[in-house]
C-alpha cells in the first residue's frame, strides 16, 4: 500500500493540454486517460471542463484561465495596497502626535 502525500502534483500547462487533447482525440473516457497517464481522474476532468470555459462552451458565469490569473492578480494588489494603506494611516497618525509636542 502506497502512502499518499499532503501536498498536490504540480502539472505544467503544457502537460494538462496535451491531457485534454489527448482526451478528446482518443475516444476514451476521461478515467481511462487519467489511468493512463498518471493522474487522477478529477484533476483531469477538472482539466477538461476549464478547457471548454477556455473556448466559450462552459457554464454560464464561469471564469476562462486568463480571468481567474487576472482575479488572483487583483486579489494580491488589493491586499497589498491595503496592508500599505495601513502603514501610511499609522505614519501619519504617529506624526500627527508629533507634530502636537
Amino acid at each position: 500500500m502506497s502512502k499518499k502525500s499532503n501536498t498536490s502534483k504540480r502539472y505544467t500547462a503544457e502537460f494538462k493540454r496535451d491531457a485534454v487533447a489527448l482526451v478528446h482525440s482518443s475516444g476514451k473516457t476521461v478515467t481511462e486517460v487519467a489511468r493512463e497517464i498518471g493522474v487522477s481522474p478529477e484533476g483531469l476532468r477538472n482539466w477538461v471542463n476549464q478547457d471548454k470555459t477556455n473556448r466559450g462552451q462552459g457554464p454560464a458565469g464561469a471564469l476562462t484561465s486568463d480571468e481567474r490569473e487576472e482575479l488572483r492578480r487583483l486579489r494580491r494588489e488589493n491586499r497589498e495596497q491595503q496592508q500599505t494603506i495601513e502603514v501610511l494611516k499609522k505614519a501619519a497618525a504617529f506624526f500627527a502626535r508629533e507634530s502636537t509636542k
